[in-house]
């Protein structure tokens, strides 16, 4: 995106691949809930997530080394103009879909059209911006873009590519257990709904010989078992049913990971750091609703949780918080007020946000007890400033509605948490009520924002770009199926995510990108919980990674693409 790849045309691996790691083997990762569809790319149906990463390739792929560069997977080359108005794909000859279709143009405008048409939303917000398409060659492709955005090149060769021929009479929207196919280095194996799915590396894989796919790719079969909630999960795990796991609990992972198969070496544990901007997780807001309209309302609450306590009850207070959305990186904000090129930025739009976002901001700390009166005594009168007071015990407006809500969740591991929370609102006056529903009630409701809060959770990267539009755009006010789940809408976020997306350099972006986390944060959309900045695995000893960790360490724990297992 800016300046020249990292890795040279004759790179014989990824950095932090192994060329020389052995195939063979298998790992069982394990999942809380259920699926009821094979097709991952559609809002209808909960799909294995792993048929959209271990089955489907792009035309491009990334060096986790490098937040913004791409590499040649299905594509062969790949060229563009200064502007960056259009981009040109050629497919590799050689790309093949599992069934041994070649990889053709007619599959690559299929795919790209029928994704946005009928696909996910943040498949046509990108699409939207393509004023052209023509095939070029007997193997090449060219987009033409409506409007310059130095991101879009990289966007559309980031898009799964589909078998034209594999859907011939078959509704795409419509979900199903039909088995897809695809060219990437695994096959949908055996699958039951509800108890498990497996991918089985396929021998004929095109690409198993391509630089890029050195050392990926290793295990010949991976497996996805399901359960019915964290607590059954955690047991196949203690009972080395899941060979690899990924905990979220310092907490536990400090006083829960003493179990024999620990003990006598059979189950290694590891905690790998990393440097990617820490997202933001929380209890957010849903403005939509009147109750939380007001941004001073929105600040009392914030005031109100009790992080230093909660986040010493639930993780014994090691893991620090989310002070903003790209915190624990150079894109976060400033904890003083906005200087420089960001001030520019946001002066503009100074009317439109909170009285206090251009100036320091920072998230209230409490002295960890359990009263937090300071901020309570803070919340208090910000809810009286905004028209909220206590009337025999009930907090009500002027009106005499009672300031009334609930907490909708599907992970009853929020739910401590939300009772905790829900207690210290009570003594402000505020009734709360929490409601712990099943996950395909929650997708639904969620989808249309059918809720007054719920714990929603972004994971945001050192390269943030179009999909911000599918985050906080103001389109996802009532466009369902964004994950804009707490309503925002101000004219400062679309300029600046715009202003991101056209930066010539870095510099640029970079400033485009503190703006616009100031805006998010100071306008108090959710009260943030924390994160953590290591990964804590769990995985049976025959499985080993390298040594090289890239920038975002974490996402070894996440994807099993580098791994592999001893010899048999």
């Amino acid at each position: 995106m800016y300046g020249e790849p990292a890795l040279p045309p004759d790179f014989v691996s990824l950095p932090y691949a192994n060329p020389d790691a052995p195939k063979g083997g298998r790992v069982v990762f394990g999942e809380v809930g259920a699926f009821d569809s094979l097709n991952p790319f559609i809002l209808k149906g909960r799909a294995p997530w792993g048929v959209g990463s271990h089955v489907f390739e792009t035309l491009l792929a990334r060096n986790w080394d490098e937040p913004f560069a791409l590499y040649g997977l299905l594509a062969e080359s790949v060229e563009t103009g200064p502007d960056r108005k259009w981009v040109e794909f050629t497919l590799r000859p050689e790309a093949r879909f599992s069934d041994g279709a070649p990889v053709t143009v007619e599959d690559v405008i299929w795919s790209m059209e029928t994704l946005a048409k009928k696909g996910m939303p943040r498949y046509a917000n990108a699409w939207s911006k393509v004023a052209n398409v023509v095939q070029t060659g007997e193997r090449s492709v060219r987009f033409e873009f409506s409007e310059a955005d130095s991101e879009l090149p990289l966007i559309i060769g980031l898009r799964p590519i589909l078998e034209k021929s594999d859907w011939d009479g078959i509704d795409f929207a419509q979900s199903s257990l039909r088995v897809p196919k695809g060219s990437g280095p695994y096959v949908v194996g055996g699958f039951e709904p509800g108890r498990f799915i497996t991918f089985r590396r396929n021998p004929d894989y095109w690409g198993r010989d391509l630089p890029y796919n050195r050392g990926l790719n290793n295990f010949d079969e991976i497996r996805y078992d399901y359960f019915v909630d964290a607590g059954v999960r955690f047991q196949a795990v203690k009972a080395g049913v899941v060979t690899f796991y990924r905990e979220v609990s310092p907490a536990l992972w400090a006083g829960e990971y003493d179990f024999p198969a620990v003990t006598s070496g059979e189950m290694v544990r590891e905690e790998i750091p990393h440097a990617r901007p820490s997202g933001m997780s929380g209890f957010v807001f849903n403005t939509r609703r009147p109750v939380f309209a007001d941004w001073r309302v929105r600040d009392a609450l914030i005031h109100a949780f009790n992080f230093e306590f909660i986040n010493g009850t639930v993780n014994g207070g090691v893991l620090p918080r989310a002070k903003s959305y790209f915190s624990n990186s150079m894109l976060a904000m400033s904890d003083g007020p906005a200087e420089g090129r960001v001030r520019e930025l946001l002066t503009p739009f100074a009317d439109t946000l909170p009285p206090d976002a251009l100036e320091a901001y920072a998230l209230p700390i409490s002295d960890g007890s359990t009263r937090n009166r300071r901020n309570m005594l803070r919340a208090a009168a910000e809810l009286a400033e905004a028209g909220w007071t206590v009337q025999d015990g009930v907090l009500k407006n002027d009106a005499g509605v009672p300031f009334s809500f609930e907490i909708l969740l599907t992970d009853s591991a929020n739910e401590a948490i939300a009772n905790l929370y829900a207690d210290a609102l009570r003594q402000l006056g505020i009734e709360v009520r929490t409601r712990l529903v099943d996950s395909a009630q929650y997708n639904q409701r969620i989808s249309v924002y059918d809720y007054d809060m719920i714990v929603g959770a972004w994971n945001l990267s050192l390269s943030p770009g179009n999909e911000q539009t599918l985050y906080w755009g103001a389109a996802g006010v009532t466009e369902p199926g964004t994950r804009n789940y707490m309503g925002a809408n101000t004219p400062a976020i679309g300029a600046l995510i715009s202003d991101m997306l056209s930066a010539p350099d870095q510099a640029e972006f970079t400033a485009a990108v503190r703006a616009l986390d100031r805006v998010l944060t100071t306008g108090r959309y959710v009260v943030p919980f924390w994160f953590n900045d290591k990964s804590y695995i769990l995985h049976a000893a025959n499985l080993h990674h390298p040594a090289d960790v890239p920038a975002y360490g974490d996402w070894i724990g996440w994807a099993p693409e580098v791994w592999w297992a001893d010899p048999q």
